[in-house]
């Protein structure tokens, strides 16, 4: 049944999948209430809610055995101008996630119930209190490299993360080790020094935090406004340097190529962008997540800092 289900994840277009107990999360919830103690996940307050769900997936779905955890690679052969000003991260420049994964996870979840009758499954993609990354970990999906992100050695990091909760008693994967040696260079090459030690990210100083995550009408720091690098939605830098990413395994999903085959936004055309054309323009985008407010106040830091 379990291989079943794995070979179901594959053929529904997943480039990876793993499997863990679903057992409460002892060791992670006390490095998640740290970093919570320790003010990093700035404004974003809904990260301080639900932790009983975050710590225990069963008490999102009743009598949890089991979590399915999917990987879906996103990368695309494009590359930014290391000089250009506007980069969109990567995992932006096609449609949105939100939109792409949870058609993917429903069809697995049918799976599921088709292999294991009378089955209760859930599934999440960055959109409840489910610790994706930690159950990534627990199932073998990949291990956490010092700068936060979920790696693999065929893929890098490059991809998304699906959760299925589920009270099918599948068998678990064994965690993969860390590949990441005595390697820094994520940690060397992050122009804000977000990544305060390895695996502790302070979203305070990332760029991704104040270009995506803050309010239109918050200001961003000028330490962050003048070390931008050039980013006006998202950062890469830390994945763009990390050797795992060096396979650059193309995606298979045509809706993660860049649409009109843009990687950047010129910052002054932002500035005069209407809203009725942002709307249309970046329907299903992850560029509508700030709003056209949140874009244009990212474009005025950038133009301020140059």
């Amino acid at each position: 049944m379990t291989e079943a289900i794995k070979r179901a994840a594959i053929d529904i277009g997943f480039d990876a999948v793993a499997i863990a107990r679903a057992e409460p999360l002892d060791q992670e919830m006390e490095h998640y209430r740290q970093w919570l103690e320790s003010g990093y996940h700035g404004t974003m307050g809904y990260m301080e809610r639900n932790l009983d769900s975050r710590y225990d997936v069963g008490n999102i779905v009743e009598g949890a055995r089991s979590v399915v955890v999917v990987a879906k690679n996103y990368f695309t052969p494009h590359k930014h101008d290391s000089a250009s000003s506007g980069k969109i991260a990567r995992y932006a420049w096609g449609d949105d996630y939100h939109d792409v994964l949870p058609p993917m996870l429903d069809a697995l979840c049918v799976e599921i119930a088709e292999h294991a009758p009378g089955s209760v499954s859930r599934r999440y993609t960055d959109t409840g209190p489910v610790l994706e990354k930690q159950w990534a970990v627990r199932s073998g999906l990949g291990w956490q490299g010092k700068n936060g992100n979920i790696l693999r050695r065929d893929i890098g990091s490059w991809f998304f993360i699906g959760v299925v909760i589920t009270t099918a008693d599948l068998r678990p994967d064994e965690p993969m080790d860390d590949y990441c040696g005595t390697c820094t260079a994520c940690l060397d090459a992050c122009p804000t020094k977000a990544i305060v030690q390895p695996l502790v990210v302070d979203a305070t100083k990332c760029i991704s935090y104040w270009t995506i995550e803050t309010k239109a009408d918050v200001d961003i720091p000028l330490p962050i406004a003048e070390n931008l690098d050039g980013w006006l939605f998202g950062c890469d830098a830390c994945q763009d340097v990390c050797p795992w990413n060096r396979f650059e395994t193309p995606t298979s999903e045509v809706r993660f190529q860049p649409r009109l085959g843009e990687l950047a936004l010129d910052p002054t055309s932002v500035l005069t962008l209407q809203p009725d054309l942002f709307s249309e323009r970046f329907r299903r985008s992850p560029l509508k997540r700030p709003k056209l407010g949140g874009l244009q106040r990212n474009a005025r830091a950038l133009i301020s800092g140059d």
